[in-house]
């Protein structure tokens, strides 16, 4: 066996946790379980996983046998939510003295982190804590509002480390509803938009005024259909996520054919800031057309929310 397979054994075996290290080598199912019990699995993992890749290369495993290795990595749960925590509360303690860590396991292999913080000199503020729902085996994690925003930093790290993920992503998503947010993120409403004929009777509206003309009706009822169609193929036929408000923030500079004026002098952008809200606002863009308030189809600005999985933007002159 050659280093370069060696060194991927070593690197394959050095990501499984000690408790699942026996799960994980009896499912690869090359090494007997005479073998196995020949390593002192009750050692220094460093010195584990020396031992095992030698038994591997007396074996002459192949880079095939490597690869067999590194997918039962993947198909067995290595995740341990109990080192999680562990390593997530000491990371915590080893860079602020005065903080406050408990732990609920929840359902969906997640985690409620609760933080009560506090500084160097003062004890954690129990009635302003930071809640952290945490996703095992992913990069996501949702976070209440922070008081002590110069902790953000320290959370993240402890997330990251804890998780064992080069990063935690910060995305632009704000809502009170973790269930929505969670569906946005983790692509979990249904995304599958139908087509169908509409079979919404509209004569009840359409035909109020005997004295209407009858092409009239007929465009008024192709328009409708339009509308109907499109609005279906944009939003879908499901209940959205639940997001409470979208907000903009456009950056351009003045532009005219007269280089005069204080505007046309101005260095810095114009800014403005533009706020959609409603107690569920999706669902309210999405009823905008079928109720004649927008045209339709309306701007991609607004129509992406969900697949882009954010609700703040900056907008900025190309």
């Amino acid at each position: 066996m050659d280093e370069t397979i060696a060194e991927f054994f070593k690197r394959t075996i050095l990501k499984i946790p000690l408790t699942k290290m026996m799960t994980v080598l009896k499912a690869w199912d090359f090494l007997s379980e005479s073998q196995l019990q020949t390593i002192n699995f009750r050692q220094r993992k460093e010195s584990l996983v020396q031992d095992l890749v030698q038994l591997c290369e007396s074996k002459r495993a192949s880079l095939h046998d490597a690869a067999l290795l590194d997918i039962v990595c993947e198909d067995v749960d290595l995740f341990d939510m109990e080192q999680f925590k562990t390593s997530f509360e000491k990371i915590l303690r080893r860079a602020l003295k005065n903080v406050t860590v408990s732990f609920r396991d929840a359902e969906e292999n997640s985690v409620w982190v609760r933080i009560a913080w506090g500084t160097q000199f003062r004890k954690p503020n129990q009635y302003k804590p930071v809640y952290v729902v945490y996703y095992a085996q992913t990069p996501y994690a949702f976070t209440s509002f922070c008081q002590l925003r110069s902790n953000m930093p320290l959370l993240l790290q402890a997330l990251t480390v804890a998780s064992n993920h080069h990063k935690i992503v910060k995305m632009d998503l704000r809502s009170r509803h973790l269930d929505s947010l969670k569906a946005i993120v983790f692509r979990q409403y249904n995304q599958t938009f139908e087509t169908h004929n509409c079979t919404t009777p509209l004569q009840e509206t359409l035909a109020l005024d005997m004295h209407m003309d009858s092409r009239i009706i007929h465009e008024n009822r192709i328009e409708k259909e339009r509308v109907q169609r499109v609005t279906q193929e944009t939003f879908g036929d499901y209940p959205q996520p639940r997001l409470e408000f979208a907000q903009y923030t456009l950056e351009t500079k003045f532009k005219s054919e007269f280089h005069e004026g204080i505007l046309a002098e101005r260095k810095e952008p114009l800014r403005c800031l533009i706020k959609f809200s409603s107690p569920h606002l999706l669902e309210a863009l999405k009823s905008l057309a079928p109720a004649g308030i927008a045209d339709a189809p309306l701007s991609p600005l607004l129509t992406c929310i969900p697949n882009k999985a954010m609700n703040y933007f900056k907008i900025r002159d190309k």
